[in-house]
């Protein structure tokens, strides 16, 4: 399943995934009877990748999502959307999660004019998220906006592509973030 992971290469004809519609290597065209469980682990994994984070912290969202209250899979995806380093590739400053990630690592951002290197930092609604004064010119996150102002920006943020930074109306609900996830399965699989 394509999950969109190397950015703007996806949305080409070098997508490796519209390569072939089966797993690489000498077996990989072989079938083979997925159980319950495996289908579950599937989900997680996929979702794990998405956002690239390890397993550990994806137990501590999960946790965190079943302490919040409501539906526990649609927390979930609420926390792991609200990533700094997610929401600087929602907002097209980043040609992907893990180049947001690097960019956010490196301080090239700012969260209310505050120096932010976390990744994992949780944004909240009314927070400004904008390129620091002197990284304006690195072509990355130019060139990312560009492609991301073609396609359009989520609803649930404010975008001003002149100034390179971005204010977040609201958190993001679940039928906002289009995922190729059916996190009822993670949770069955972490109840268990």
């Amino acid at each position: 399943m394509k999950l969109f992971l190397k950015g703007e290469r996806c949305y080409t004809d070098k997508c490796a995934i519209d390569r072939r519609s089966y797993a690489p290597g000498q077996h990989g065209q072989r079938r083979t009877k997925v159980s319950e469980y495996g289908t579950q682990l599937r989900e997680k994994q996929k979702l794990r990748r998405i956002y690239g984070i390890l397993e550990t912290q994806f137990r501590n969202y999960f946790g965190m999502a079943e302490r919040m209250g409501g539906i526990t899979g649609e927390n979930l995806i609420i926390l792991l959307e609200r990533r700094l380093d997610n929401m600087v590739y929602r907002m097209g400053l980043a040609p992907s999660r893990k180049a947001a990630r690097q960019l956010v690592l490196h301080r090239h951002y700012t969260v209310n004019q505050k120096a932010v290197n976390i990744p994992s930092y949780l944004v909240k609604a009314g927070d400004v998220i904008a390129v620091k004064a002197g990284d304006l010119e690195i072509p990355v996150i130019k060139g990312s906006l560009e492609i991301q102002g073609k396609k359009g920006f989520p609803s649930w943020m404010e975008v001003d592509v002149q100034k390179m930074s971005g204010l977040v109306r609201q958190l993001p609900a679940k039928d906002d973030v289009a995922l190729p996830v059916k996190e009822q399965l993670i949770v069955e699989l972490y109840s268990k």
